[in-house]
């Protein structure tokens, strides 16, 4: 809402009177709003934003442009903005008063540009579009990226700003990766399977995420032994395995793994330190 203020002069017998300051609002008949579709993010998400125009007035605003930060920060030690968000080419859309227009093209991508947007008098214009989390989304636990949208135009008193935060997901994010030694093996011979689990997400993968691996060894293993982090494991405490069918399985929740850390380098570049816990399975080839 813009202020606006003025006094009179009151002039006499070549004497200058000044009244009283009077002060004034005027009130825009546009609103803006912005919302996503998404309640969180994690790492490589695409992101949904949706910015709401809204005209009250009897009057048509015209050629406005609405330009969005994508979430700009300056990290620490760095000089120059980055921008965790990266909008996904050709995804925007306009409906003005329900009905689908032209799709709009951005003038910039960093930061997000639209131009020539209207808003019919009593009537509405809706502008969605999409954006990926790249490698500057910031990760750990408690994060948020917070991105602005600017509506402006000559027909507008003062710019306008609708902003959306979104919450990085509290999760972990497991994968696994398998290997052997020796690859080549005789009946008889010992074996070693070995499972790495990483956690790049930025929550523990505790005993409540119930995380079990099972396989079927082929060929057979006898005198079979796991080890967890270095511990010996107990089987039907914390495996079980047949020498019949060659199945392993671990007992759901005897498995954790820590969160991954995270690095922000002055150019704003996340670096991911998974967290890693490692099972390795000891047998002879039946």
């Amino acid at each position: 809402m813009a202020e606006f203020t003025n006094r009179a002069t009151l002039i006499y017998n070549n004497t200058r009177t000044l009244s009283n300051m009077t002060t004034g609002f005027l009130s825009e008949s546009l609103t803006a709003d912005k919302n996503s579709l998404q309640q969180s993010y994690t790492a490589g998400d695409r992101i949904t934003y949706v910015v709401s125009l809204i005209n009250s007035g009897q009057t048509d605003y015209e050629n406005l442009t609405v330009t969005d930060d994508l979430g700009a920060f300056t990290p620490a030690g760095g000089t120059a903005q980055v921008y965790p968000l990266t909008y996904d080419d050709g995804s925007a859309a306009l409906y003005v008063n329900g009905a689908v227009q032209t799709p709009p093209v951005p003038q910039t991508a960093e930061p997000l540009v639209f131009t020539g947007i209207s808003v019919p008098a009593g009537g509405s214009a809706v502008l969605i579009y999409s954006a990926q989390a790249n490698s500057a989304a910031p990760l750990s636990s408690g994060s948020s990226i917070t991105n602005t949208a600017t509506v402006s135009g000559a027909s507008l008193g003062e710019p306008l700003t609708a902003s959306c935060t979104l919450n990085v997901s509290d999760a972990p994010y497991l994968t696994v990766e398998k290997t052997l030694s020796p690859s080549m093996v005789s009946p008889g011979e010992s074996i070693t399977y070995t499972f790495v689990i990483s956690n790049y997400g930025n929550a523990e993968a505790d005993a409540s995420a119930d995380v079990s691996i099972t396989d079927t060894f082929s060929p057979v293993l006898t005198g079979l032994t796991a080890t967890f982090n270095g511990a010996a494991w107990v089987v039907a405490t914390d495996y079980t395995y047949s020498e019949t069918t060659g199945e392993f399985a671990s007992v759901p929740g005897v498995i954790t793994v820590p969160a991954a850390t995270y690095v922000t380098g002055p150019d704003g570049t996340v670096t991911t330190t998974p967290g890693t816990a490692t099972l390795v399975i000891e047998g002879t080839v039946a």
